[in-house]
This record gives C-alpha cells, structure tokens and sequence, in this order.
C-alpha cells in the first residue's frame, strides 16, 4: 500500500495545516526556522554556520524543541525550495546509502551521528570516506553526495537537517544488499524502518 505525503507526515508527528506549516511548531522554534530561511537565502555555507550558532548551545535546543523520546521525522519547514526537519536516530539505528538530489548541512545536538560516504561507480556505488560528529557539531553534503548513517550509541542522536529542496520529492535512490544495488526511495520504507528500530528499544 502507498502511503501519502500528508500520512507520512502524520505518522512522523507532523501535520501539514499549510503550505509550509505544520502544527508541531511552537514560538519557541519560529526563531531558529526563520533564522534557516534567512541563511538559505545567503546559500549553503551561511546554513553551515546558522546551524554551528545553534547547535553550540545542545541545550538551548532541547528546550526549544523538547527532549527526544523515540526515532522519528518531526517536520519543521517544508516547500519546494527549503525543508527543515528535527530528525531523532533510534538507539543503534543504520540508514543505508541514500542520496537526496539537493544539498543538505546537518547539525547534531545530542548524541552522535556516524557517516560514510559514497560515490557511484560502475557497478554500483563504492565508499569513499567516512566522518563522525556530536553535539555542536556540523557536516554539510553537496546535491550529488551518497551517504549511509549510524546511530552508533545506545541512546538517541538528534540533529536539525537542513536540504535545499523538497526532502519528499520523488526521485531519490537508495542503495541495499551485498551488491548495492540500486533502488527507489521509499518513504514507506522510511516510516516502517522508524517503527522498527524504536520497536527494538520499546520505545
């Protein structure tokens, strides 16, 4: 069965109520999307360094968007050109390679968030580096990279994810098996794997 944007959103805790809106958003996390929207007009490298801003204080962001209670998708900005999301990895979560078609920066605060990183070759894809961040730490992707992500910790990391697009746009590519073969990404596939990996953990 397929499963709509607006039902992916649902289950991921978010509820679109307009373009580019959504009800889990409070006053204390208008600031920080709008100071997003303002960087992303001044391109990726000012994202970079909103994101370092915010994520030095890990604290001030737990406050503002609430202590993570399980792994999931909490939508925060989303059109065409700009999406914002607060993405929480369940405890020991892998996310195999993937890749987005648009850039994204991403800023940990809380936990850790283990990368590698791919390139496309001629049989499939083949690893090409590999990078480790915490709190208050920040890694950007160009709009062609491939990379898989590991929660290597048994609590959960959480980090704000910016893209320069629209994260559900259908078009991406994930890559799966010994072989790497390449397949579409399934949004479906995304929401059941949250399940799973929280399922895991009880949470």
């Amino acid at each position: 069965m397929t499963v709509s944007r607006r039902e992916f959103l649902a289950t991921a805790g978010a509820i679109m109520i307009a373009p580019g809106v959504f009800a889990s958003i409070n006053d204390e996390v208008t600031p920080m999307i709008e100071a997003l929207k303002q960087a992303y007009s001044e391109g990726q490298k000012s994202v970079e360094e909103t994101l370092k801003r915010l994520t030095s204080d890990p604290r001030d962001l737990l406050n503002r968007l609430g202590e993570p209670t399980k792994g999931g998708i909490r939508v925060l900005y989303n059109t065409s050109e700009l999406t914002i999301l607060n993405i929480t990895w369940a405890p020991l979560m892998v996310l195999r390679p993937h890749d987005h078609n648009m850039w994204a920066s991403i800023g940990v605060y809380e936990g850790r968030e283990d990368n590698i990183f791919w390139k496309r070759s001629e049989s499939a894809i083949e690893p090409v580096g590999a990078g480790s961040y915490g709190a208050g730490e920040v890694t950007s992707l160009d709009h062609d990279a491939i990379h898989s992500v590991v929660n290597p910790t048994p609590r959960l990391t959480a980090a704000i994810h910016v893209y320069g697009g629209d994260f559900f746009a259908p078009g991406r590519t994930s890559w799966a098996g010994k072989d790497q073969e390449p397949t579409p990404f399934s949004q479906e596939g995304l929401k059941n794997h949250f399940v799973k990996s929280n399922a895991r953990f009880g949470l």
